[in-house]
């Protein structure tokens, strides 16, 4: 199901147990089944080259998604700059865990089918990403 890797960074100190089961609930509440999904924790320099090559853009971003997703089995690799992710917990008071959190879930309500391009879409991918914070604080 989830396996986590690192590029040019460190991996985060993070309970991997915890999270895999915590976004596994994440992909079961939205009614899918969680295939293969890999994070991939990464410099802003290895994303922006991925965001070069991939998509076109030439910007600083704190995480992309690849969706191999089939049907109603959410699969993908899900890779996240850790220099954004702290940048973004200074910017916005938050920890560096609550933060990357907050990306982690981001990147698989992405796999999923949410989108966040409008403003409206923004909002509801923010309030899909603060209710399965509260999940993740209450276990």
């Amino acid at each position: 199901m989830f396996n986590f890797f690192n590029e040019d960074v460190s991996l985060p100190e993070i309970d991997i147990d915890q999270i895999s089961c915590w976004l596994v609930s994440v992909i079961e509440t939205e009614k899918k089944t969680a295939g293969d999904i890999s994070i991939i924790f990464c410099s802003d320099s290895f994303l922006i080259n991925l965001n070069k090559m991939y998509l076109n853009h030439d910007y600083y971003t704190d995480i992309i998604t690849f969706d191999y997703s089939e049907s109603n089995i959410i699969s993908g690799d899900v890779f996240i700059s850790t220099d954004r992710v702290k940048e973004n917990a200074i910017k916005f008071s938050n920890t560096f865990n609550s933060e990357l959190y907050r990306i982690m879930v981001h990147g698989i309500l992405h796999l999923i089918g949410y989108k966040d391009f409008s403003i409206s879409e923004k909002e509801t991918m923010t309030g899909k990403e603060d209710e399965f914070l509260n999940g993740l604080i209450k276990k």
